[in-house]
């Protein structure tokens, strides 16, 4: 039989749940418990991957829409933002929050979309990482500051005459997988997934309760037990 291990949230406000997630949780169990609730096309792709495998991300998705430009000036006449260097990006930068991830897609991957200074003023800021859709830059100096920053991995191509951010905290998707403003993002060595900000609770709950699970369905295996056994005692495996 299944044991119930969690009924009631054990966490009281964003930092309470995040510390949670990064002390007990993995990308994959919250992932099936999502798949559990409905919501299977939660993924993003997988060649988003953190730039140093250890690195685990969680925060509020801040979303950032990319284009390509093939000119670092445009037509401010018929478009303001094509005449901004970078477009919107040094307001989009600016605007994080404490626990906000800059989620960053649009653009084709031929630059990078994120790099070293970025990563000092989104720190300043509190910001809890990057995930970008391409490219970043300056991978030594990102991980030197030890800012969790997940991409397809490093390239120095710059954004400056190719790319400008024409949008940001407006929904967005990512193969597949949309993301909205507040949305959670959590992302570890498996991949980066998005949490529906509605189903945050129902998800987290039942993830910590499938995580605490597994470890006594590996300590039964562990003492002889068979995987189809636990399976039938457990519900999971």
């Amino acid at each position: 039989m299944r044991r119930n291990l969690i009924n009631t949230r054990e966490w009281n406000d964003d930092d309470g749940l995040f510390a949670l997630a990064r002390r007990e949780l993995f990308t994959a169990v919250v992932g099936d418990i999502m798949d559990k609730l409905g919501f299977r096309r939660q993924f993003l792709p997988p060649q988003i991957r953190p730039i140093r495998s250890d690195m685990v991300l969680i925060g509020r998705a801040m979303t950032v829409l990319e284009a390509d430009v093939y000119s670092e000036q445009g037509n401010a006449d018929r478009n303001p933002i094509m005449a901004k260097p970078f477009g919107l990006m040094l307001e989009a930068l600016d605007d994080l929050k404490k626990n906000e991830v800059y989620v960053c897609t649009g653009g084709s991957p031929r630059y990078a979309l994120w790099g070293e200074l970025m990563t000092a003023r989104a720190l300043k800021l509190g910001a809890a990482g990057a995930v970008l859709d391409g490219y970043l830059r300056d991978g030594q100096g990102i991980m030197e500051q030890n800012f969790p920053a997940f991409a397809y991995g490093s390239y120095a191509q710059d954004q400056g005459p190719r790319g400008k951010v024409i949008d940001f905290r407006a929904p967005i998707e990512i193969g597949g997988a949309r993301l909205r403003p507040g949305d959670i993002l959590f992302g570890d060595a498996d991949g980066v997934l998005v949490v529906p900000a509605e189903a945050e609770n129902d998800v987290f709950m039942g993830a910590i309760e499938k995580a605490r699970g597994e470890k006594l369905v590996q300590k039964a295996i562990e003492e002889g037990m068979s995987a189809g056994e636990a399976f039938k005692k457990f519900g999971f495996l």
